[in-house]
């Protein structure tokens, strides 16, 4: 959360001129607000909201009112609106789709559907950070879009993370603009990711950072060991070159 909202803020860089050793940030309270804005009853009965359509599946049903991942899409979107009335509209709620295939484990043309939420920035709107989660389940055969799937942890806990950041966070105002996505396709090649990578070209997006949250909060592995103290953060490593105030913020914020 800290990341997201640093960025979003459009944190300024120093020139790097003085030679002391960066002094960590003052204390930010709005950080504090909202990590205590945060419930987690509600990301839980984001989760079985999802686990309750039975399949996500790429190819599964996008007609039936409650099943596949057509009613998981509507359901999706028509959250994003809800936490959008909550903010006066704050919220611009749009699909951006794609027809993929044939291709690999799409074996017929088929339409992604990402459902998106563009919290505009008030200094800087094409200054964006994306914060993600994967709407799509599956289960071992990754061609099988009619078994359940609920897929609470892949990804439902990732998307049920994101819905949660957008209606914390659309209750203030930043200098960058934050653009909250639920992707589809993840499961059949990241198919979601590549159409909303080409929306953000299209639309001359200047894109920061991408935050990307997948199975958060399981704390349990497959060998049922519990470890409920390490989070794991795949990224990009350190940059070779960085001024003092980026290094600050790097290790403070």
């Amino acid at each position: 959360m800290a990341l997201l909202v640093g960025n979003a803020a459009g944190l300024a860089a120093g020139d790097g001129a003085s030679s002391l050793p960066p002094a960590p940030p003052a204390e930010q309270p709005l950080l504090h607000e909202l990590v205590h804005a945060v419930s987690p009853e509600r990301i839980e009965r984001d989760v079985r909201k999802l686990v309750s359509f039975g399949t996500r599946h790429t190819l599964s049903s996008r007609t039936d009112p409650k099943r596949g991942i057509g009613a998981a899409t509507r359901w999706i979107e028509a959250e994003f609106r809800r936490i959008s009335a909550a903010c006066g509209g704050c919220l611009e709620v749009r699909r951006v789709a794609g027809v993929i295939g044939p291709a690999r484990r799409i074996p017929e043309p088929t339409e992604i559907v990402n459902v998106i939420a563009i919290q505009r920035g008030t200094l800087d709107p094409d200054r964006v950070v994306i914060m993600s989660g994967d709407i799509d389940s599956r289960v071992s055969d990754v061609m099988d879009a009619t078994s359940d799937s609920p897929g609470a942890n892949d990804n439902a806990s990732g998307l049920a993370g994101t819905l949660e950041a957008a209606r914390v966070l659309s209750k203030h105002r930043f200098a960058g603009t934050i653009v909250y996505a639920a992707l589809a396709g993840e499961e059949q090649g990241l198919y979601g990711g590549r159409i909303l990578a080409r929306y953000a070209k299209d639309q001359g997006w200047r894109v920061k950072a991408v935050l990307n949250n997948d199975m958060i909060g399981n704390i349990e592995g497959i060998d049922g060991v519990i470890d409920n103290t390490t989070a794991r953060v795949f990224s990009e490593g350190t940059r070779a070159v960085e001024t003092p105030e980026e290094a600050r913020i790097r290790r403070y914020t």
